[in-house]
Order: structure tokens, then C-alpha cells, then sequence
């Protein structure tokens, strides 16, 4: 009978212990939520978007980009609340998938869902692919060989994505980062701004996906058809699904021109 009463009390214990434990996490949530917006008011704001405002910080001692998502008075709340959730939690869960496959992508510090901010490194010392091209373009005697490099580069790094099945949303040349590498290592390709991702196995979605990064590419990089089609190519040899992607991208180019034409 003894040792009955000894088993309940540890039952309880276990129960009590297990609340309390919940009760701490719950409490640290909250304050960590609290503690956002102070932290918020130190920061250097970078810029501010449709969807989100983009800080400078420090963070654990580290050079940290805070991207916050804010209400959308537009919207109903409730609606507001889930569409913002979903879409903080569909970035977070395309940059961790990103980088468990070796793509190169931002280490997440801190996720806080109540205020909708994600805590991301700063790739500090890094210059965007746009501004890569553009000046090697203006300045360097050989830049036909080194463009075809990055191109071919970028087209493998994006078959590798979206074989983990990572639509990127919004592929331009400002979203990836050249970061430099020590001497006789090759620089380093990191993709950023995740804010429209998701997932997606769809060689649709992936074609569209390549659509949207080719009308930005040739918009913003005159006269660079050849390279593009270098890019492509090199996606379509690293990427074993790439087939029934560029033909979905060849559909997408169609109703695209016919669009156009329509006006």
C-alpha cells in the first residue's frame, strides 16, 4: 500500500513538474515577445516594404538583420494574424530547408511568431550578384569568361533549390549575395529574402519560378540573353527534375507573349 502511495506521489510529482515547466516556457515566450519591440526601437531600420520593415542590429553579439512582419490595417485581424503566420513560418521553413541541403543561405537566430521576426545573419562584407554583374560588365577585360562562370553558378545552386522542392518567390539578382571567400577559394552565392516561399513540387510552380528570375535578369541586365541561356543551361544539367520544369517554363513564356500581345 506503501509503495502504491509512493508511485502516485511520483505521478503527481512528474505532473506537477511537467505544468510547471510549461507555465516557464509560456512565461519566457511572452517576455521574449515583450522584449521584441524594445529591442526593435534600437535597431537601425534598413528599409520598409509592402509586407515588412528590415533592421540592423546586434544580436548574442553578432551582426544581425531582424525582418518584422506588421499588421496589415487593410486586412480583417483574424485573417491578417493567420496569413502572416503562415507566411513567416513558410520562410523560416524554406531557408532551414535551403541550408540542410547546402545551399547557402542565412543562419536563423531567433524565430519570435507573436511579433512575426525572424533574426537572420548579416552577410557582412557581401555585394549583390546585381551589382557584380554590372560593374564586371563596365570594368573587367575578361568578363565574358567570368560572367558564364557566375551564371553557370547561380543555374546550379537553383536546380539544387528546387529539387528540394523551395519555390524562392522572388528571384532576382538583388536577392543573392556574392560573398568572398579567403584567397584561392571560390566566392560564395547566398540567397536571400524568403518572404514570398514556399513549398512546392510542382513543375509549375518552378517554372514560374524561373520566369519570374529570367524577366528580372533581362530587365535589369541589358543584352545578357546568351547569359541567361547559359544559366539555364547549367540548371537543366545539375537539377534531376529539370525536363518537366523548362517545359513548363516554355508554356509560361508563351502565355506570357500572348499576354503581351493582348495587351
Amino acid at each position: 500500500m506503501g509503495g502504491t502511495c509512493e508511485k502516485g506521489g511520483s505521478i503527481q510529482d512528474a505532473n506537477r513538474g511537467s505544468r510547471q515547466q510549461r507555465k516557464a516556457e509560456v512565461n519566457t515566450a511572452q517576455e521574449s515577445s515583450m522584449a521584441v519591440p524594445e529591442f526593435l526601437s534600437k535597431a537601425e531600420l534598413l528599409k520598409q516594404g509592402a509586407e515588412a520593415r528590415v533592421y540592423r542590429a546586434q544580436f548574442l553579439g553578432k551582426p544581425t538583420i531582424v525582418k518584422e512582419r506588421f499588421p496589415k490595417r487593410y486586412r480583417h485581424p483574424v485573417l491578417d494574424e493567420k496569413l502572416t503566420h503562415r507566411r513567416t513560418v513558410q520562410e523560416v521553413r524554406s531557408i532551414l530547408r535551403c541550408r540542410r541541403a547546402g545551399i547557402s543561405a542565412p543562419v536563423i537566430y531567433f524565430v519570435d511568431y507573436n511579433s512575426h521576426c525572424i533574426f537572420l545573419e548579416e552577410i557582412v562584407g557581401s555585394s549583390t550578384v546585381r551589382d557584380h554583374i554590372a560593374s564586371t560588365q563596365w570594368s573587367e577585360s575578361c568578363k565574358e569568361q567570368k560572367l558564364e562562370q557566375l551564371a553557370e553558378h547561380v543555374g546550379q545552386i537553383l536546380a539544387k533549390m528546387h529539387d528540394e522542392d523551395v519555390i524562392h518567390g522572388d528571384l532576382t539578382t538583388s536577392n543573392m549575395l556574392l560573398r568572398r571567400g579567403p584567397k584561392d577559394v571560390a566566392s560564395d552565392i547566398v540567397l536571400i529574402d524568403f518572404g514570398l516561399s514556399y513549398i512546392s513540387a510542382l513543375p509549375e510552380d518552378k517554372g514560374v519560378d524561373l520566369y519570374v528570375l529570367e524577366k528580372a535578369f533581362l530587365s535589369t541586365h541589358p543584352n545578357t540573353e546568351e547569359l541567361f541561356e547559359k544559366l539555364l543551361k547549367s540548371y537543366a544539367a545539375s537539377s534531376r527534375k529539370s525536363s518537366a520544369v523548362i517545359k513548363k517554363l516554355d508554356e509560361v513564356r508563351l502565355r506570357g507573349r500572348k499576354r503581351s500581345m493582348v495587351g
